[in-house]
């Protein structure tokens, strides 16, 4: 595997942790973390569910950062910003559709998704 190919996957990874990072941003609820006990996170298990979405707050921006910071060594910034951003956009609404039920997908939603990832196909043939 060349040196090119694993940056590209770097950004792979980069895009599916921002992916999992902004579900994380959107299910974190403040005022039931500030509310509860210290403590009771270690005694009562429902309380340990309000923490997880920061936790995974905290786990995919670090891991986003990290990854998307290998995958810049190589890949000019303009590109690999474009290309993480569209990847990012494609992940989401495939959670959205797929995993979360959270909306739809129509025929015109698969024509400009379609040119998105021929935009991202396009560009890093040009890399």
């Amino acid at each position: 595997m060349t040196m090119s190919l694993v940056r590209w996957i770097y950004l792979l990874i980069a895009a599916i942790s921002e992916v999992w990072w902004t579900y994380s941003l959107k299910y974190i609820d403040l005022k039931k973390i500030f509310s509860t006990p210290v403590k009771s996170y270690f005694v009562e298990p429902q309380h340990t569910r309000i923490l997880a979405p920061a936790l995974g707050y905290l786990l995919f921006g670090i891991c986003n950062i990290f990854f998307f910071s290998l995958a810049m060594k190589e890949i000019p910034t303009a590109i690999a910003f474009t290309v993480w951003v569209a990847m990012s956009i494609v992940g989401l609404k495939i959670m959205d559709v797929w995993v979360f039920k959270a909306s739809s997908f129509s025929n015109i939603d698969l024509l400009y998704y379609a040119l998105i990832i021929i935009g991202i196909l396009g560009l890093k043939r040009g890399a």
